[in-house]
Order: structure tokens, then C-alpha cells, then sequence
């Protein structure tokens, strides 16, 4: 049994296994916490399977969870399916609730091994499934998107953050069953490649203020994440910097946020739930790698292959190859308000070796 958050160190769920919920979200419903990702058990490098489905957790602590199997199993009979383990890479699930239709809906990003990628949408009317492919073959607004979040406004309306691959990042209105997008959406953040273009985006409404907390595109090289405020949905949204200020290794201590959720019963406690992806390489030097992801997109073909030959230059290819035993890294947000220093507020995540959520409580 644990009492407290330790992280980077290895969670066991209550059955003495490594928790399989990579790249996903944790949602509250009828008292009960929900964890959910993408299942990494035989992601281990000796095969080509990239997801499992996804694996489905839930908790009353946030410490202690209970495997409730995979939620939505591959599909390993059809070839065409969204859901294939071999032919599919499955990333990135996140699930909103309906109130209107009464349904719950994930969204998940879908990567082809022909090198295309898509998205497909299901839905269920629990949270715990069983979930329907309900639309496939989604390339918003004609996009190609990468990794995203949804959020739910108090009147309902739904959203969609997503990387436009390679070249910004895009929030889209989606329609009333949240399937789909509506064709109106607004762009930030353009940049004119990897490493600098953000991805994996996580949004957090606090206070009447919209916060976008997202990573740079470096592969499973973690790297600084940023943060940027805004006073509606849309935007425009300001940059406010790195919320990692103690992190001298400017890897968002080695990890990569994939959500942010509030505690139930706190005042004010937000987790940012982030995946360390490759505790083997914690060794990596950042500026190093950052200025090879640059020359990989930006250089001349000469620059480039001079690149791919050099030895360090596999350890990059090598990376994400066995994610089965990442880890993760569940840490309290601080907000700053509007100041001299920060005249647009801040938000900070600060390191903990360990800690509980429940000396947040009334704060």
C-alpha cells in the first residue's frame, strides 16, 4: 500500500504490477478516480507492438490503483482496424463526458505504419465501457494532428487541442456528440520544426484564465516544457516561459506532461501527470540532442546524414523502443498571481521527492 506520490519512482498497482496508463488522463466520476493510457506490457523492444489498448485503473487515494483489465482491447483480427496492435501505433487516449447525449467519449491518435496518421473516436455510456468505434480515418480540418487534450466548458461546448504535425498547434470546437469537429478552430505557436514545435498539450482553466502546458517535438527526448495563458478558449494566447524552474537539466525533470487534473475535496490542488519515457536515458544532455533535431529538419542532406552516422545519434533511434518500463511523474501545480515579476500570473511545478496530496487540503 503507498500514502504518498514518489516521483520517477516505479507504482505498482494493487496486484504488484507496473501501471500500464501511458500517455492518458485521470478523470473523477461518482467518487471514484479513473486512470487510463496506453497499455506498454509488450512495448519492450523484441516485437513491433506500440499499444496493447488501453488499460484502465481506478483508485479512491490516487496512490493505490486496481487493474480493471484493458477497457478497449485491440483489435487483432482485422487488419484495417484503427485498433490493430500490429499495424496501428494507438497514442494519446483522453475521454470527455457528454451530458447532453449521455455518453462518454474518447478520442485517440492513430498512427499507420505507411506513415500517415488519424484519428478515431469511441464512445460508451460508462465510463468503463464497453467503448464503440464510432468514427475513424479523422484528419481534422483536413490536418494532419499529433498529440492532443480535450476539454469541456460549464455550458458545454467541447474542444480540441491538437499539434498540427510539425507546424503548430490548433484548438477546433467540436460538434454537440463531441465526434467530430465543427470546422472552426484557431492556430498558436507556429514554429518551422521540431524541436521547437509543441506538442502533447495539456490545458488547465483556473481563476477565469486558460493555461496551455506543452512540450517540445523531440521524439521520447524529454525537453523544457512551456506554458502559456489566455482569457478565453481561442486565444490569443501569451507565453509565459518554463514552468520547471528548479530543473537545471531543462527536461521537465525528465518527463513529458500528458495531463492535468484537480483533486476532489482540494481548494486549489492540480496535478500535472507527466510519463517518464526512458528512465535509462536520464544521462542525455538536452542542448546537445536539441541542436541534432534541428539539423535532422533543417539542414542539408549532407548535415543530415553526417548526423544519422554518428554514434550518439542511435541512442535517439533507440529510444521509445521499450517504454514498458517508463515511469511517471505525478507532481502538485503552483500558481503565481498577476505581480510585478509576473504581471500575467505563472505556473510553476516544483520537485518533490515524495508527497500527499492531502497537505494541500484547505489551501
Amino acid at each position: 500500500m503507498y500514502d504518498s506520490f514518489r516521483p520517477g519512482q516505479v507504482w505498482l498497482d494493487t496486484e504488484g504490477k507496473r501501471i500500464q496508463a501511458h500517455g492518458g488522463s485521470v478523470i473523477y466520476v461518482d467518487g471514484i478516480y479513473y486512470w487510463y493510457g496506453e497499455n506498454k506490457e509488450f512495448t519492450d523492444g523484441t516485437n513491433d507492438v506500440w499499444t496493447y489498448g488501453i488499460r484502465f485503473y481506478r483508485s479512491n487515494d490516487l496512490y493505490n490503483w486496481e487493474d480493471l483489465g484493458l477497457v478497449i482491447p485491440p483489435d487483432t483480427e482485422d487488419e484495417n482496424s484503427p485498433l490493430n496492435p500490429t499495424n496501428c501505433m494507438l497514442d494519446r487516449p483522453h475521454i470527455i463526458y457528454n451530458e447532453r447525449t449521455e455518453k462518454y467519449v474518447c478520442w485517440v491518435k492513430i498512427m499507420h505504419k505507411e506513415g500517415h496518421q488519424d484519428e478515431a473516436v469511441l464512445t460508451a455510456d460508462k465510463i468503463t465501457g464497453p467503448y464503440t468505434l464510432v468514427n475513424q480515418g479523422i484528419r481534422p480540418l483536413g490536418m494532419s494532428a499529433g498529440d492532443f487534450d480535450l476539454a469541456v466548458a460549464e455550458d458545454g461546448k467541447a474542444y480540441y487541442y491538437f499539434e498540427r504535425v510539425h507546424s503548430e498547434t490548433i484548438c477546433a470546437d467540436l460538434n454537440e456528440e463531441y465526434t467530430d469537429v465543427t470546422g472552426f478552430y484557431s492556430a498558436h505557436f507556429p514554429h518551422p520544426h521540431p524541436p521547437y514545435v509543441r506538442e502533447a498539450t495539456a490545458h488547465l482553466f483556473h481563476k477565469h484564465k486558460h493555461y496551455l502546458l506543452t512540450s517540445g517535438t523531440s521524439g521520447y527526448l524529454p525537453n523544457p516544457s512551456e506554458v502559456a495563458v489566455a482569457d478565453s478558449w481561442h486565444g490569443p494566447y501569451m507565453v509565459l516561459g518554463d514552468p520547471h524552474p528548479e530543473d537545471v537539466s531543462h527536461t521537465s525533470f525528465h518527463s513529458q506532461i500528458s495531463c492535468i487534473f484537480k483533486v476532489e475535496g482540494t481548494k486549489d490542488l492540480y496535478i500535472a501527470a507527466a510519463d517518464r519515457w526512458c528512465p535509462d536515458c536520464m544521462d542525455l544532455d538536452y542542448e546537445f540532442y536539441a541542436k541534432v533535431y534541428d539539423k535532422l529538419f533543417s539542414g542539408t542532406e549532407e548535415e543530415k546524414s553526417r548526423i544519422r552516422q554518428m554514434p550518439e545519434f542511435s541512442r535517439i533511434d533507440d529510444m521509445g523502443r521499450n517504454t514498458s518500463i517508463a515511469d511517471y511523474v505525478w507532481l502538485p501545480i503552483r500558481f503565481v498571481e498577476a505581480c510585478e515579476e509576473y504581471p500575467q500570473g505563472m505556473v510553476f511545478i516544483d520537485w518533490k521527492d515524495e508527497w500527499r496530496w492531502q497537505d494541500y487540503v484547505g489551501k
